[in-house]
C-alpha cells in the first residue's frame, strides 16, 4: 500500500466514523459504487487520476452517483477528494467504507465470525470453491449462490458482505477476500482478530485462558476463530495478522529434525 493511499484510506475512514444515518442499505450502495468503478476504467481512472483537481473529482462522483442516499454520496466525494496510490486502491477504498458502514450498521451481530465460518466452509467444499472463483460464472448467480448458502444462517450484514465480495473478485481468491473482509470488520469494532490452530476443539475455559493472555500480549479486545488441524498434533498455533506464535508438538518436533539435520 503507497503512502497517498494510506493516508486516503485514513482520511476516508474518519469521514465513515463522522457520518450518522448509515445503515445496511448505505452498504449496499457502497457495494454497488465500488462495483461501478471497478467496472468503468474511464471513471475509475479520473477518479484516481492525481493530476485532476480535488474538486474536478468530487463534482464527478456527484454526477455519477446522484442517485445514491446522501451520506452514502457524502462518502464517496471524501474518497474522490483524496489522492491514491493506484485506481486499484481506490477501489480496495469504497469497498472497506462498505465492509466497515455494514459493521456500523450492525452492531450487535458476529459478522467477523460468521464470515470466519463462510470462508471454512468454501475451504472445506471444492465444488463450492470453484463456483464461487471461476472467471465463467456470472457475478450476480455468484451472490445469489452465496445468498442461498448463508441464508438462515447467518446475519444480514454477513450475507449482504460476503455476497457482495464474491460479485467483484478482481483477480483475488475467494478465500482471501474474505479474510480480508474479516480484519476490516475486526478493525472497525476496535477488535483483534486471532486464528487458532489445534487439533481438538478448545472448551469454554481454555479458550478463555487463551483470550486473557492474548489480551494481555497484544492488548484491546481480541477475537479468537478456530481452526481444526490435525497435523498441529498436540499444543496451539495461533496467527494474528503476520505474528505466529506456535506451541505445537509438531513444531517442536520439525525444530528438532532441522537441529539433527544441520
Amino acid at each position: 500500500m503507497g503512502s497517498a493511499t494510506t493516508q486516503a484510506l485514513a482520511a476516508s475512514t474518519d469521514a465513515l466514523a463522522a457520518a450518522s444515518g448509515l445503515t445496511l442499505d448505505s452498504a449496499a450502495e457502497l457495494f454497488a459504487a465500488a462495483r461501478t468503478i471497478g467496472e468503468t476504467a474511464q471513471l475509475s481512472g479520473a477518479l484516481a487520476d492525481p493530476a485532476a483537481p480535488a474538486e474536478a473529482r468530487s463534482a464527478l462522483v456527484s454526477a455519477v452517483f446522484a442517485g445514491v442516499s446522501a451520506p452514502v454520496r457524502t462518502l464517496l466525494t471524501a474518497v474522490a477528494a483524496e489522492r491514491w496510490s493506484s485506481t486499484s486502491d481506490l477501489i480496495d477504498g469504497v469497498e472497506e467504507l462498505a465492509i466497515r458502514t455494514a459493521a456500523k450498521a450492525a452492531p450487535g451481530d458476529d459478522i467477523a465470525g460468521e464470515l470466519f465460518s463462510f470462508s471454512r466452509l468454501v475451504a472445506a467444499n471444492p465444488e463450492l470453491e470453484l463456483a464461487l472463483g471461476s472467471r465463467l460464472g456470472g457475478a450476480s448467480a455468484k451472490g445469489d449462490l452465496v445468498e442461498t448458502v448463508l441464508g438462515g444462517s447467518a446475519s444480514p450484514a454477513t450475507v449482504l458482505v460476503a455476497s457482495s465480495l464474491v460479485r467483484m473478485p478482481r483477480e483475488r481468491r475467494v478465500r482471501q477476500v474474505l479474510s480480508r473482509a474479516i480484519d476490516i470488520v475486526a478493525a472497525q469494532g476496535d477488535r483483534t482478530v486471532a486464528t487458532v490452530y489445534t487439533a481438538t476443539a478448545l472448551n469454554d475455559a481454555q479458550q478463555a485462558r487463551l483470550h486473557d493472555a492474548l489480551a494481555r500480549r497484544y492488548g484491546g479486545s481480541i477475537s479468537i476463530n478456530q481452526v481444526i488441524d490435525q497435523a498441529v498434533v498436540g499444543g496451539l498455533r495461533v496467527q494474528i495478522a503476520d505474528d505466529v506464535i506456535d506451541g505445537s508438538i509438531s513444531a517442536r518436533l520439525a525444530d528438532l529434525r532441522q537441529k539433527l539435520a544441520s
